[in-house]
């Protein structure tokens, strides 16, 4: 299964781009869940703001033809109270959906990016393999906050320009249809213009977001690897890769950039063309003796308040675009789907075998196999070596074993039971996995330690360590300056390799696991580190398993079977001596 985000074959074209944008509104208007109401209430206020501004030059144009024409001007200063009114009731309804639109969008971008947080938290493993952190990064920040700024700013904007245009054409058509007929049909052109333009527009503004995630990527990458961009000595070589992205990122930004404005004049001119045509066939009108001059002064602020909205949305149009295809980014995530779904429990034969593999192959792609109809059984208690050369598979094996991924074809049980059976919580209290080079998070041992436990979560400083005590780790805190407290920066910047491991071996063996897998654990710690942590390791349960992943054969002296892992198969290597001669000859072969 595919989750790469950005593939795009010839003639297998992601779902998302074969939908329609009326399709896609209606998907993201699914947002506003919970705000519903808050939408609708704003909606009202919107309502009512346009049509106070719109009953405002009906007045002033009965105002000009009934009391300033002939000289009443009681009835000037009665019409001038009212539309003073109308202003103060117009400025506090715009006030009020301002604010309500505002919260609304704000609370919808918390609960979006939580929403695609979760998501990502549910994924597998592929998928972050097949995408880029920055990218994820990008979509979850910049994405959601161009959706946020559509509903909490464009939205409210763009209901009100309709609704004011709506308003406006009716009053036109009210007061003199013919006229209105002749200044609204430039507006006829814009409705072909924009349809017509609107997807060029969404895809300039999609390839855009997709360069800013690709520049946020680029960015992330070469601040992770810095150490190694400074030893050296090839800070042109990133720099070179961060100025492709930036150009690229410039590139589309000029692109998007153009698409969003062309709107803007083309709307102008016809508002322009518009107002012409009233004021040409108005005059003529009042000369004829067909209009009045209060009209004309009331059919030339409604013919504004008709095209100025249209310019409005242009600008207002290009805003929706944009959060269509961050909804377009955003929706890719959402609709990825774990592969690793929990089966029901199948009851099989009892065994002794803690973990047992039938007739298993797997494949990262379909061209390439990396393990080929193996069968094989662990027993409780028991240390099992995985040897072999670089990319034989036995880091494949393990994460196989830790369920990390599936198996192309075949069976993995644990206990007995199918081990896709297990949920995630009742199967990581079962199998611990320690790495070459472990992650820690900022904060404190105890919150590392207590990562992934769940069950010490409530415990005390003193009970805490009195499970450690019980695992033979307590001596492992006097290499901290503050023991359970002593603070880890980012990624535990400023702790020895040695120190990071002591933290990883703390969390997973706390947990005192039936499967302990140690894949390269201590190849590149001290040998005094490796012996304290190697006496811990005997203090496990006797009914606890372990699997040693190492190249340092010295590691594996002391396991109960060796296994020889390359080619796609595993093989039995028997005495060390065994181990050493497949070793050699499956290096000559690499």
């Amino acid at each position: 299964m595919s989750y790469n985000l950005n593939k795009n074959k010839n003639g297998d074209k992601n779902s998302a781009e074969k939908i329609t944008t009326k399709v896609i509104l209606s998907r993201l208007m699914t947002l506003v869940g919970q705000e519903r109401k808050n939408l609708y209430i704003a909606i009202v206020f919107i309502f009512i703001n346009s049509g106070l501004n719109l009953i405002a030059p009906y007045l002033m144009g009965s105002a000009v033809d009934k009391y300033i024409v002939t000289n009443q001007y009681d009835g000037l200063i009665k019409i001038s109270i009212i539309l003073l009114g109308i202003f103060l009731l117009a400025l506090v309804s715009g006030y009020t959906q301002a604010q309500l639109m505002g919260r609304v969008g704000q609370r919808m971008m918390f609960n979006l990016r939580n929403n695609v947080f979760s998501k990502l938290q549910d994924l597998p493993i592929g998928f972050f393999t097949e995408n880029k952190a920055g990218d994820l990064i990008s979509r979850i920040n910049n994405d959601t906050d161009k959706i946020n700024q559509f509903f909490s700013q464009s939205l409210v904007q763009f209901m009100s320009s309709i609704f004011t245009m709506l308003g406006a054409a009716i009053f036109l058509l009210t007061i003199e249809p013919k006229l209105a007929l002749a200044a609204l049909s430039p507006a006829i052109v814009l409705w072909f213009f924009t349809r017509a333009t609107s997807p060029w527009v969404k895809k300039q503004n999609a390839e855009n977001l997709k360069t800013t995630g690709g520049l946020s990527a680029e960015i992330q990458e070469s601040l992770e690897n810095f150490k190694v961009i400074v030893a050296f000595n090839r800070r042109d070589y990133f720099r070179d890769k961060f100025d492709e992205a930036n150009r690229e990122n410039y590139r589309t930004a000029i692109k998007s950039g153009i698409a969003n404005n062309i709107f803007t004049p083309v709307y102008g001119f016809s508002s322009h063309i518009g107002q012409l045509v009233v004021l040409a066939f108005g005059i003529y009108m009042i000369t004829t003796g067909q209009f009045t001059v209060g009209l004309l002064i009331s059919f030339l602020a409604y013919i504004a308040q008709f095209y100025n909205p249209l310019r409005q949305i242009a600008a207002l149009w290009a805003s929706f675009q944009v959060a269509l295809a961050g909804w377009d980014r955003i929706s890719q995530i959402m609709s990825q789907e774990n592969n690793l779904k929990t089966i029901p429990a199948i009851e099989r034969e009892k065994n002794h075998a803690l973990i047992s593999f039938r007739n298993v192959s797997f494949s990262y792609v379909p061209e390439k196999e990396i393990l080929s109809n193996v069968s094989f059984d662990l027993e409780r208690g028991k240390t099992y070596a995985f040897v072999g050369p670089t990319g034989g598979g036995k880091t494949t094996t393990a994460s196989l074993i830790a369920r990390l991924f599936d198996p192309t074809s075949g069976e993995i049980f644990l206990n007995g039971r199918d081990i896709r059976s297990y949920n995630a919580n009742d199967r990581t209290a079962k199998v611990g996995f320690i790495l070459q080079e472990p992650f820690l998070f900022t904060g404190t041992i105890r919150d590392n330690i207590l990562y992934g436990n769940a069950c010490f979560i409530n415990l005390t400083d003193d009970e805490l360590m009195k499970e450690l005590q019980e695992v033979g780790l307590e001596g492992l805190l006097e290499r901290f300056d503050g023991g359970l407290h002593a603070e880890i920066k980012a990624t535990g910047e400023g702790l020895s390799l040695g120190q990071k491991q002591i933290i990883a071996f703390m969390r997973a063996v706390i947990r005192r696991p039936d499967l302990l897998i140690l894949d390269e654990a201590t190849a590149n710690i001290d040998t005094v580190t490796e012996q304290l942590l190697e006496d811990i390791l005997q203090k496990l349960p006797k009914s606890a398993t372990r699997i040693v992943i190492a190249h340092r054969l010295n590691t594996i002296e002391s396991a109960d079977e060796i296994y020889f892992v390359n080619s796609g198969t595993l093989t039995k290597a028997g005495s060390m001596q065994d181990a050493v001669n497949l070793l050699l000859h499956g290096k000559r072969e690499s």
